[in-house]
């Protein structure tokens, strides 16, 4: 018989086991939104995007050393299999010669030279012939031997083809892989400017035009400095020419030349100009592309990145620079760290691991194409570390 027994109510324990744990979840929960990590400042962000642009910078002096090299070594491959084609070519002809040698002896060696002569209708045609055959035999061994020199040739030339193909295959893989890192650094940096409102947006880019522009009017002055220098000392050298070719004789000439001496030392530059023509060259065409905006991998002439820049600016004065920053800072007379050193014209190489090059334009100021999603402008040389300075 069924039991109807009225179930039994839940004990005061267990009901506040039930409601202590809701209670626990709700405060973690509360505990867990509290304790959020906030968002990151527009300083902070700015912080984490320029050390995202430095580590791509990085990646793509990389990316642009291996561009360079897979160039250079398929020019190589190129040459080398050019070189095999001929090297067969030439192993295919002696081969044939070879067997035209071997064909003439097996079809008059059938018959001992003894009996070939009693036999011979004209016994001295046949003493003509013999000799002839020795001299095959001779001729024979000694193109055997080139054939040997000219396989061995081939050989090699084959062994270092796939050497060259082994190589540059690996530096087309070196290639991708700096591309995709350039292009994941670009990407997060994109991702965090993205937090921020079109506000503060706005006001990073300001700040970055007004330090451009400080920079540009410090390098123009420094220009004016160097150029009135420059028109003072040519006046006082006239003014001291004209002294001398005014003076009756060589005594009466020294107070001249006394008189004429404070002149000379007030001219004297109080800025460096342009370390010669070429030098001025550079800085003109790279300050024709001043706006113009950075691009990883890009040399000009509507896109650059820092090597790209200096590289194409030069090679508008006639000289040929490498490709990559790296190899630029030994392109010329390395002469220290220190900037008040620096001519208009020096390379200025940045960081310990020289992945950033710009052009010393004077008043302590470069002209560079600066970092992803910026454009090229002057700065401030102080502003990053200075590896070395090199004078072209």
């Amino acid at each position: 018989m069924a039991s109807h027994r009225r179930p039994k109510p839940a004990g005061r324990a267990r009901v506040s086991i039930l409601t202590g744990v809701a209670a626990a979840a709700v405060a973690l929960s509360a505990q867990s939104g509290a304790h959020a990590d906030p968002a990151p400042t527009k300083d902070q962000v700015k912080e984490q995007v320029d050390q995202l642009n430095l580590q791509a910078e990085v990646a793509t002096e990389k990316y642009n050393g291996a561009q360079a090299k897979q160039q250079e070594l398929q020019k190589q491959v190129a040459e080398l299999q050019d070189k095999v084609a001929r090297q067969q070519a030439t192993v295919t002809e002696a081969q044939g010669g070879l067997a035209e040698i071997a064909g003439e002896q097996y079809r008059t060696g059938g018959i001992s030279q003894t009996v070939q002569l009693m036999l011979s209708a004209s016994p001295d045609n046949f003493l003509n012939q013999a000799d002839a055959l020795n001299q095959a035999g001779s001729t024979q061994s000694g193109a055997l031997k080139e054939l040997q020199e000219q396989q061995r040739r081939l050989d090699q030339d084959r062994t270092e083809t796939q050497a060259k193909l082994a190589e540059l295959e690996a530096t087309t893989q070196q290639l991708k892989t700096s591309k995709e890192d350039v292009q994941g650094k670009l990407q997060k940096a994109q991702d965090l400017l993205n937090t921020l409102t079109e506000q503060e947006r706005q006001a990073l880019r300001a700040a970055e035009e007004k330090a451009a522009a400080e920079a540009k009017a410090k390098a123009d002055a420094a220009k004016a400095e160097a150029a009135k220098a420059k028109a003072e000392a040519e006046r006082a050298s006239r003014d001291t020419n004209r002294s001398n070719l005014s003076a009756p004789s060589s005594a009466s000439s020294a107070p001249a030349a006394e008189a004429a001496k404070p002149t000379a030392e007030a001219a004297k530059p109080a800025a460096p100009a342009a370390n010669g023509s070429r030098a001025a060259a550079a800085i003109a065409a790279a300050e024709s592309k001043l706006g113009s905006p950075y691009v990883y991998g890009a040399t000009g002439p509507n896109s650059f990145d820092c090597s790209g820049l200096t590289g194409w600016a030069y090679a508008q004065a006639g000289v040929s620079l490498p490709r990559t920053s790296q190899a630029q800072a030994n392109a010329g007379t390395q002469i220290g760290s220190d900037i008040s050193k620096a001519q208009p014209g020096d390379l200025v190489i940045f960081y310990g691991d020289r992945h950033h090059v710009g052009i010393y334009v004077g008043g302590g100021q470069v002209i560079h194409a600066p970092k992803p999603g910026a454009s090229v402008r002057y700065e401030a040389a102080s502003n990053m570390p200075v590896n070395t300075i090199v004078r072209l």
